[in-house]
């Protein structure tokens, strides 16, 4: 990694464009040539541009996507521009000299650089434009993030007039080394005033750019810009639902949490608290109501907080109501049926959502409230996913991110029918759960390596990570329908002595159908199949798992290996 420029180094570029500023044959050159290259390459739309004022001092304060912005909005007027750089780009002296030469100077990102502020004021007061990023780096994917007080305070030290601006498309030019046409936009707002302060406090600066910073946001989504996520809601008002309302209340989002009845409803609204996770008191952020009373139109994020089983009926009541801007989160750990789809999969056919993830990993309710969760985010969408991990970041969470959305849904059918298998071997002693769970596991990796997820997701938090904490849970439910199935208790009896259906008890079937039709051997799922219709009593099933023979596995486990 190159160590950073000297500070005296990082000195003569600033001293340079106090005194001298631009190098006038340099910039109207590159200038020259660069405008209409882009203009032309990048398809450059500019919208707003009467909004610069034509003379005295400009603080331009667009969002930042790319390297190329500085040069983007530079061409939106006929004046000169100054912006600041990352003081590593000064590192090469032909590289910093050009660059001072068109109006940059160095800034140390990630600290209070006050050699920058001081050289964005003398050019303020002497008359000139300078282009400052408040969000302080670039935010490559997802929303907008959140802009630094430092804009708010040269906006007062100064008095000039701050003109917000919004760069679209300047994310998709870049690819490696090569630059590609992507169609870019630029959107200029009307300058905002504020009265000269001499010094002032950074509260006061915090302020200011509080409100500088929702008229970026405007132009931006004006744009068709991602905007943030501020209204989420939750159908499904269970342990798993009532836990992501209260942590996305915590991060700041206004949640409506959709019970099935009025009378539920109306228990929880009047208690704050949800019987299903005792000990935990709604933030006044979350309104309780029935899912039939939320407006899903204006909702930013949909999360289906159900079980697999329940998806379809979820998906036919609110489905048509999903606005094509929103976003849907699902945490259900199964299959669908009756088909046996994986839910992004039945999700992303039956509603027209601008992205669809699943949140999956070790994280029980109770828990992931009061300690925090490690929590796996999958989404095939750039954007969605690092919005909403920021999202879930704030909240406490830890988040891993992945777009191997086909590898995450088959790792949390993999722990539930591995732990389901593990718990109804284990009256046979510890030996016999480890073989149970660890066959009907390889055999899932073998599934999912065939259905195109990845090895890593599942010996990370979304396969293992979660088969351990749900195996460890006494209050899992998948393991006391195990533990149910091993002491002879038919299936269909163990949904009404646990009060609901574990999701294992329903995957599982589904699970055997899709080896048919991928044409995959998994003669451990097969037999944990056949122990929960009935057709293989608890003693035979052990006796099943213990006598199976590794030697075809070792040889198809290579094979699926080398296909991923």
């Amino acid at each position: 990694m190159p160590s950073r420029a000297p500070a005296r180094d990082l000195a003569i570029y600033h001293d340079r464009t106090r005194a001298r500023g631009i190098q006038p044959i340099v910039y109207w050159l590159v200038r020259g040539v660069l405008q209409p290259l882009i203009l032309i390459y990048f398809r450059a739309t500019r919208i707003g541009r009467d909004h610069v004022p034509k003379s005295g001092g400009v603080l331009l304060a667009p969002n930042h996507r790319s390297f190329l912005d500085p040069f983007l909005v530079a061409i939106c007027s006929p004046r000169p521009s100054y912006f600041m750089a990352k003081q590593e780009l000064f590192q090469k002296r032909w590289q910093g000299w050009l660059l001072n030469c068109l109006g940059a100077f160095p800034v140390k990102r990630g600290e209070a650089d006050e050699e920058a502020m001081k050289t964005s004021r003398m050019l303020l007061e002497r008359g000139e434009m300078v282009l400052v990023f408040p969000e302080g780096t670039r935010i490559r994917k997802g929303s907008l993030g959140k802009a630094k007080r430092g804009v708010g305070r040269l906006a007062l030290e100064t008095g000039v007039p701050v003109v917000p601006i919004a760069v679209l498309g300047t994310e998709n030019a870049r690819r490696g080394w090569k630059i590609r046409p992507a169609k870019v936009k630029v959107r200029l707002g009307r300058p905002l005033t504020f009265p000269r302060v001499e010094s002032p406090s950074p509260r006061l600066a915090a302020e200011v750019t509080e409100r500088i910073w929702p008229c970026v946001e405007l132009q931006w989504e004006w744009l068709g810009g991602l905007p943030p996520m501020r209204k989420a809601a939750i159908v499904g008002a269970g342990s798993m639902g009532t836990a992501l309302a209260t942590l996305l209340a915590r991060a700041g989002i206004d949640v409506q949490l959709g019970c099935r009845t009025q009378a539920t409803a109306e228990r929880i609204q009047e208690r704050r608290e949800n019987e299903r996770l005792p000990g935990v008191h709604l933030p006044d952020e979350v309104k309780v109501s029935t899912v039939a009373e939320i407006e899903f139109g204006g909702v930013d994020l949909v999360c289906f907080a159900v079980p697999s089983r329940d998806l379809p009926a979820a998906v036919a009541q609110v489905g048509a109501r999903v606005g094509q801007r929103s976003a849907v989160l699902l945490l259900s750990k199964g299959l669908v049926p009756p088909l046996g789809l994986t839910p992004t999969q039945y999700v992303a056919e039956r509603i027209p959502a601008r992205a669809v993830g699943l949140l999956g990993g070790p994280a029980h309710a109770a828990e992931a409230v009061r300690h925090g969760a490690s929590v796996v985010l999958a989404s095939s969408d750039a954007d969605f996913r690092a919005q909403l991990s920021k999202i879930l970041d704030d909240a406490g969470l830890d988040v891993d991110a992945t777009d191997d959305v086909a590898g995450a849904e088959l790792a949390a059918c993999a722990k539930n029918a591995a732990t389901l298998a593990a718990a109804a071997a284990s009256t046979s002693g510890m030996n016999a759960a480890g073989a149970a769970a660890s066959r009907v596991f390889s055999e899932m990796h073998r599934l999912a390596l065939h259905s195109g997820g990845r090895t890593e997701t599942f010996v990370g938090l979304a396969g293992t990570g979660d088969l351990v904490g749900t195996t460890l849970a006494d209050h899992s439910r998948n393991r006391r329908a195990g533990e149910l199935l091993g002491r002879g208790v038919p299936a269909d009896q163990i949904a009404a002595i646990l009060e609901e259906t574990p999701e294992s008890l329903d995957a599982v079937p589904l699970l055997v159908r899709a080896f048919e039709q991928a044409g995959l051997e998994a003669p451990a799922t097969n037999d944990l199949g056949a122990l929960i219709d009935g057709r293989l009593g608890p003693e035979e099933w052990v006796a099943s798992v213990r006598a199976r023979k590794p030697r075809g596995r070792f040889r198809e486990r290579a094979t699926a290996g080398s296909r991923g």
